[in-house]
């Protein structure tokens, strides 16, 4: 897995975790990465130093990339407790922060247009690929 420090074109870091570099390219080519924060299709990796562990007697724990098997599973646990609202999930979601509907776990498509309103709203979602994206060639 490889990580990259992110900067969107409205100045918003954030992270992404990628096969490889060449995945990060092949993504963001086909217009998949995206600024969490505002929605924005214009990355851009920021310079990152590696991590070198230069005589260190004490080797600090490091948090496990997860594996295929451990992101099945994250899915299908995602699937199996949330509903899928398909390209209805936008409408349902600002439905739900106004407090027209009861809360409750959705998933679905939203456009890119469509996130950026609802982050402008504070509304809170977490956009991500589907497991069938990931499993596309590149």
């Amino acid at each position: 897995m490889w990580v990259a420090e992110l900067l969107c074109a409205k100045g918003h870091g954030f992270e992404g975790w990628f096969g490889s570099r060449e995945d990060f390219d092949s993504q963001r080519q086909r217009g998949l990465v995206s600024c969490p924060q505002c929605g924005s299709g214009q990355v851009e990796r920021k310079l990152s130093a590696p991590r070198l562990n230069l005589g260190a007697t004490e080797v600090s724990p490091v948090a496990p990339t997860p594996t295929g098997l451990e992101l099945a599973k994250f899915f299908a646990a995602l699937r199996a407790n949330s509903e899928d609202l398909g390209a209805g999930f936008a409408k349902e979601a600002r439905r739900m922060h106004e407090g027209e509907v009861p809360e409750r776990a959705i998933r679905g498509q939203a456009t890119r247009d469509e996130l950026v309103a609802l982050v402008e709203d504070g509304i809170p979602v977490l956009p991500m690929p589907s497991p069938e994206a990931l499993q596309k060639p590149h």
